[in-house]
């Protein structure tokens, strides 16, 4: 269980003011090992299942919606360990502070020469790039400068790592939210790597034995991001409800405006916890399912992706609805309540679970 004493109240507005989040939440991070959830414990990490995981993801992302987003964008980077090239794994995680950001946007090409790639390209939406030890990086695949196609036809796509020595940042997070993840792009040009720096997530072909890199990667980030956006949901309906309170204490709402405010507060709560609970229970089926058999069925990732997405439509109806219970408090800058409001205005629109179906 996570106490929101670990967090100092003044620890989020700060962030926010220095684009990235601060060194205190960092060292947090480091303590407890956050930023390596999905990494075995033979390298240092936590070694947790995936429900074990989102649980905990939740619970960072009701403290602060930016320190709850990196830990789970750089943590599910870490995933990635159970696809890489095992030396190569030994040599990144060695660091206690390692972390890996990255972007699923294939911005670069890689031509193959003898025995290493020659990488050229930029990359968006990296969460925790001004602390990242390494980066993720997809490319489309060449060979002596000549397009590598698919089995399919279409150009084959791999993704690589990269050491932070290798890339430039750029300043390309530029939204009303979200501001402390420093979700900036990156880029490379003509940069040489060798050829155990490349690796591919493919059902099956993982380099480590561990249930947690059979769950399809897919459903892996729509249940990451899911429980993010409930986290952050949590709070900032926690602080509509304060605000509603206090401003009763001023100016006193009639008896009629209180029953119909603690009926939508009642209704609202009990559609989110029961959209939670059947989200978590789909989640523990599938883990369930894959640790029995080896795999999970079509219909059950269906179900998970199902849920994941309508997880967060109920979070988004449900902050639309208690919304003008806020109060000019949600229009004040600089305030919590703001902050919380524009972050997850922003997080919300991630384009992986816009659509319900």
């Amino acid at each position: 269980m996570i106490s929101s004493e670990l967090i100092n109240s003044d620890w989020a507005s700060k962030a926010e003011k220095l684009g990235s989040l601060t060194p205190e939440m960092l060292d947090l991070i480091y303590l407890e090992k956050w930023f390596q959830l999905f990494v075995p414990k033979e390298f240092g990490g936590l070694g947790l299942t995936l429900p074990e995981a989102l649980g905990l993801e939740e619970k960072i992302a009701q403290l602060d919606a930016s320190l709850g987003w990196t830990v789970t964008l750089c943590a599910g980077a870490g995933w990635f360990v159970g696809f890489l090239d095992p030396k190569l794994s030994q040599e990144i995680f060695a660091d206690p502070k390692v972390c890996l950001a990255g972007s699923g946007f294939v911005g670069g090409k890689a031509d193959r020469v003898g025995e290493s790639y020659q990488i050229s390209g930029s990359w968006t939406y990296a969460s925790g790039a001004l602390h990242a030890t390494h980066f993720t990086a997809n490319c489309e695949i060449l060979e002596d400068g000549k397009p590598i196609l698919d089995e399919a036809g279409k150009p084959l796509v791999k993704a690589f790592i990269l050491q932070k020595e290798e890339v430039e940042i750029l300043d390309g997070w530029s939204y009303m939210g979200m501001i402390a993840t420093g979700s900036h792009a990156f880029k490379t040009e003509n940069l040489q790597v060798p050829l155990n720096r490349a690796f591919e997530i493919i059902p099956g072909k993982a380099t480590r034995p561990e249930a947690v890199y059979k769950f399809p990667f897919l459903q892996f980030a729509e249940a990451t991001l899911a429980v993010n956006i409930l986290g952050i949901t949590q709070h900032l309906q926690k602080l509509i409800r304060e605000s509603f309170w206090r401003r009763n204490e001023i100016r006193k709402y009639d008896p009629n405006q209180l029953r119909h405010f603690k009926k939508l507060d009642n209704k609202t709560s009990e559609k989110l916890e029961s959209m939670r609970k059947k989200f978590y229970r789909k989640v523990k089926e599938c883990w369930e399912e894959l640790e029995k058999k080896g795999k999970i069925s079509k219909n059950s990732l269906k179900s998970v992706s199902h849920t994941s997405r309508k997880l967060t439509q109920v979070c988004r109806d449900s902050n639309a609805r208690m919304y003008p219970f806020a109060g000019l408090e949600a229009a004040k800058t600089h305030t919590e309540l703001n902050r919380v409001w524009r972050d997850f205005n922003t997080v919300s629109q991630h384009a992986l679970l816009i659509f319900p179906f």
